[in-house]
């Protein structure tokens, strides 16, 4: 049954952000995932004004006038830009919440890698968008694996790997807390990167962000496929400046993506050295956990399990895990309180 949203707002106003360097998805407690838009502000610079948020301003990444610029105010998983990044965080509350003085509860999912200032930067970025203070903070592989289903609070290990667009998260849970986890900062942008610098090297075609990002989806993969596939690629001739067209295969998008896909390979190794035997022999049980939007890449699964040894196994909605996890600590607040990070008494 539909409720009016003026029903919601007296008491589902609750929300918990994943706040993604590529995506931000918001769920609001009773209601689930509501929004799901790319991480990105179209500002006007000469007033410096947004112009759009999300949908609308990734429509604009690469094809705007010069006084328009597209701006993705997370890098790396951390603020970059911290004025945009507070616009675009009330935008989205307020899209979620149309009562002016909606003051929601809120829980942040974070890198666990991220410094004790971010991490403020984080927090108040949301305080000034309106959120109830303290925001909760909740590291993001804490959250994939409660998304993504696993007995966090029980005594065994738990090993999830989140690859987000701008970090890949590495931890191994038991008892409620993370015991051992890397973070690199290296995700899916850097994949599209990656295609980027091997189509100039090879056919001095220069390529956008977003043309590369829909090779790595249609083309990327880190095993040999069954069947090698190949398709056109459209870009800028460097040499002539002319619109071009080439063909290029999985095989050689796979040489691209090496060197990250090799990066996020060897942080699951790390975390594996480290940790303690019994946990080690759980996860070797119960397998490891893939989320994140790198969880799809072809083959990775393949690759984690040749490379590790381990079973490998994708979690059910890859992309939405960190959010459904957040979310999970709003719906049962008091039984999963003790992951949240509050902020500090100043």
């Amino acid at each position: 049954m539909a409720v009016p949203d003026s029903h919601f707002s007296l008491f589902g106003r609750d929300m918990a952000v994943d706040l993604g360097t590529a995506n931000t998805l918001v769920y609001v407690r009773g209601r689930g995932i509501i929004l799901n838009e790319p991480s990105v502000v179209a500002v006007d610079t000469r007033t410096g004004r947004p112009l759009a948020v999300g949908v609308e301003a990734k429509r604009m990444i690469g094809r705007t006038p010069g006084y328009i610029q597209a701006i993705r105010p997370l890098k790396d998983g951390v603020i970059a830009d911290f004025e945009i990044c507070e616009k675009m965080l009330r935008y989205f509350i307020h899209r979620v919440h149309q009562r002016r003085f909606a003051k929601p509860r809120m829980v942040i999912c974070v890198p666990s890698g991220i410094t004790g200032v971010e991490q403020r930067a984080v927090q108040e970025a949301a305080e000034f968008a309106g959120a109830r203070k303290p925001a909760y903070i909740i590291e993001e592989p804490m959250a994939a694996a409660i998304g993504a289903g696993l007995p966090i609070h029980e005594p065994t290990g738990n090993m999830v790997v989140d690859i987000g667009g701008g970090t890949t998260e590495v931890a191994v849970i038991s008892l409620g807390g993370i015991v051992t986890s890397q973070s690199v900062r290296i995700g899916g942008d850097e994949l599209d990167d990656a295609i980027i610098t091997f189509i100039k090297k090879e056919y001095s075609l220069a390529l956008g962000e977003r043309t590369a990002e829909e090779i790595k989806i249609a083309l990327g993969s880190a095993w040999p496929l069954e069947e090698e596939l190949h398709a056109e690629i459209r870009g800028r001739d460097l040499i002539t400046g002319l619109p071009k067209t080439v063909v290029t295969t999985t095989d050689e998008i796979r040489k691209a993506v090496e060197e990250p896909v090799n990066a996020i390979v060897d942080a699951v190794k790390i975390t594996l050295d480290k940790t303690p035997p019994e946990l080690a022999a759980d996860i070797m049980e119960q397998g490891i956990v893939l989320t994140g939007g790198g969880a799809l890449l072809h083959g990775l699964d393949a690759r984690l399990q040749a490379e590790t040894g381990m079973p490998i196994i994708v979690a059910r909605d890859p992309l939405n895990c960190v959010a459904i996890g957040s979310g999970q600590c709003l719906e049962e607040f008091d039984a999963l309180k003790q992951v949240l990070i509050s902020a500090n008494p100043r």
